[in-house]
């Protein structure tokens, strides 16, 4: 009997400790509540005022037009821009610079093209560097020697090759072959001055004097006729006897070549008759 009260004594003891800590916790919680509902009631809402946009300055376009060549290029696919020619003032120039045979010139040519008994001051040839096109459709740099009373003459005469982009494979002194001349020949090298014998003869050619000047020999070979075969030189220029084949590098009557150096007083070999020299060209001085 004294367990079950004591039992039910315990039960009403721990009963109304839980009510008393469920009603403390119930009222601070609903105060808390209501302190911060009547804070956020009483802060006055400031609107925070919107700062004006700054005016961007504006920025004036002060790209330059380009040029008709390269704004066609610029606008073209780029799978096409290599089929746009770079050609034309603008952006391709002849150049052309003439300058006396100074000594490391001289020590380029001595024992190959000016012979230790060459007749022909060294003060009386010049060194020209010009501009003229290649084979791959490219602008390159050709040098020759010729002689200081024709530079004017030939700096005018590749000036209009130029223009007319007349292709020449390759422009080097012929000392570049040992003064060679069937070597410079057989690799198609246009050049001027070399102090020699015409072939076959013992005279001088026009070349001794800087005074003729080959273009593409390899393609206009000389021909001498002989009783049993023509003389071709060089020898691989025997495919280019035939003048009436197909070949663009071959000089022709009448041709863009042929026109510009005899409008300056120059002869043709390819007019000769008893040889025909189609590379050859040459002046003769005014006494």
């Amino acid at each position: 009997m004294k367990k079950t009260i004591t039992r039910l004594l315990v039960f009403c003891m721990v009963t109304t400790i839980l009510f008393i800590y469920y009603f403390i916790d119930h009222e601070l919680g609903q105060h808390n509540i209501t302190t911060i509902n009547s804070d956020i009631t009483s802060t006055p809402f400031t609107e925070t005022p919107l700062l004006p946009t700054p005016e961007l300055p504006v920025i004036q376009n002060t790209t330059a037009p380009l040029k008709e060549p390269a704004r066609k290029a610029a606008e073209a696919p780029t799978d096409e821009l290599a089929e746009i020619p770079l050609k034309g003032d603008t952006l391709m120039e002849y150049t052309c610079s003439i300058r006396k045979i100074d000594d490391s010139i001289f020590k380029r040519i001595y024992g190959k093209s000016f012979k230790e008994n060459c007749t022909i001051p060294k003060d009386d040839l010049v060194y020209i560097e010009v501009s003229h096109w290649g084979f791959d459709q490219k602008v390159h740099t050709g040098e020759l020697i010729v002689n200081k009373e024709i530079s004017d003459l030939i700096k005018n005469i590749f000036k209009e090759l130029f223009e007319a982009e007349y292709p020449i494979e390759k422009m080097l002194l012929v000392d570049e072959y040992d003064a060679d001349d069937n070597a410079s020949m057989s690799d198609n090298n246009t050049s001027c001055f070399n102090y020699r014998l015409v072939d076959g003869t013992t005279r001088l050619s026009k070349h001794s004097q800087g005074l003729a000047i080959d273009i593409n020999p390899l393609y206009n070979p000389y021909v001498r006729p002989n009783n049993s075969e023509d003389s071709v030189l060089p020898i691989e220029g025997k495919l280019y006897v035939d003048r009436t084949s197909d070949c663009p590098y071959m000089i022709h009557k009448d041709d863009i070549c042929y026109e510009i150096f005899t409008k300056y007083g120059f002869e043709w070999g390819g007019n000769w008759n008893s040889m025909k020299d189609y590379q050859h060209f040459q002046i003769e001085l005014d006494e």
